[in-house]
């Protein structure tokens, strides 16, 4: 059993499949479904129930997971208690709404407990907006959504931007289309009962490719709403279907059970200056990275010196 493989058995448990968690570790498929063979014939125990391509742990499973993630903050501090320089001044991070709802409350807190000199300012809003801002020097760097050309038009002047950046994929999120309670399942927007679609600001990636994916086949009516609960607040009514990454609704404990359908998976980017980043830069990259597989309702404190702006 080594680190790595418990790095990848972590990335494989978030995401359910062994595609998207190759591509989450910066790994081939192939080797990925390697190294959990591996570590299940080295543990003598399955960790996962195969249905397809669906990954879902077994109760050996959920409770090597545990052990996998203290294990990882446990190297984590281990490479950084032995470094002589502590990192110090100030972080500015930017990020979509939904990420630092389900994504980096662990890195963060993470982060703060190990280096709690570091002044991290957290800066939310749309996509495009932030990697402006990562150009300007407004912000260090910045978590973005960026789908594949199937789900949402090319944006040339976007793309243009995106170049002048270090661009790394960091989570893989599962973008739905929350459905009223009662609702026939679909398979398109042409299958909707409802004539009104609820979503964020019109900056927002995931709204984007809502509208696109409604356009095809259906007429539907945009509501804007300032946050998720409240696009859930709106399809319970049961007028209305509303836009989020699944990673979101599972936060959501909502009374009401709602149906969702998938519009497939989006990448979340972290893009940062090239060879223009702040030295704390690095202990947060890798604080992120040996994090990224935990589950963020885990531990969802959000540290006392970040400093949140919108």
């Amino acid at each position: 059993m080594d680190l790595s493989s418990i790095e990848i058995f972590i990335a494989v448990a978030n995401d359910r499949s062994v595609t998207k968690a190759a591509k989450a570790v910066g790994r081939v498929p192939s080797n990925v479904t390697t190294r959990i063979q591996q570590l299940e014939e080295d543990l003598g125990v399955s960790l996962f129930c195969r249905d397809g391509k669906k990954m879902t742990l077994t109760r050996e499973g959920e409770t090597f997971f545990a052990y996998a993630n203290r294990l990882t903050a446990l190297a984590l501090e281990a490479r950084q208690a032995v470094r002589p320089i502590a990192p110090s001044g100030t972080l500015r991070v930017g990020t979509m709404e939904s990420t630092a709802a389900s994504r980096l409350p662990a890195a963060l807190s993470q982060f703060n407990q190990m280096w709690p000199d570091v002044s991290l300012s957290l800066t939310l809003g749309a996509s495009r907006d932030l990697s402006r801002n990562v150009l300007a020097g407004v912000l260090d760097c910045a978590f973005i959504a960026r789908p594949s050309k199937a789900m949402l038009e090319e944006e040339p002047d976007f793309d243009a931007e995106l170049k002048m950046l270090e661009m790394e994929p960091i989570f893989v999120e599962d973008l739905v289309i929350v459905l009223p309670c009662g609702h026939p399942s679909i398979k398109s927007a042409a299958d909707l009962h409802v004539g009104s679609l609820a979503a964020l600001e019109p900056g927002c990636t995931y709204r984007k490719i809502a509208e696109n994916w409604a356009r095809k086949s259906s007429a539907l009516q945009t509501t804007e709403l300032g946050s998720y609960h409240a696009i859930l607040a709106s399809v319970a009514t049961g007028n209305t279907v509303g836009v989020m990454p699944r990673s979101v609704l599972n936060l959501m404990h909502w009374p009401t059970s709602v149906q969702t359908h998938s519009l497939g998976p989006v990448e979340t980017l972290l893009v940062y200056r090239k060879n223009d980043c702040p030295s704390v830069f690095n202990a947060f990259h890798e604080v992120l990275i040996a994090t990224r597989g935990r589950d963020s309702r885990l531990s969802a404190n959000w540290p006392a010196s970040l400093s949140v702006q919108s």
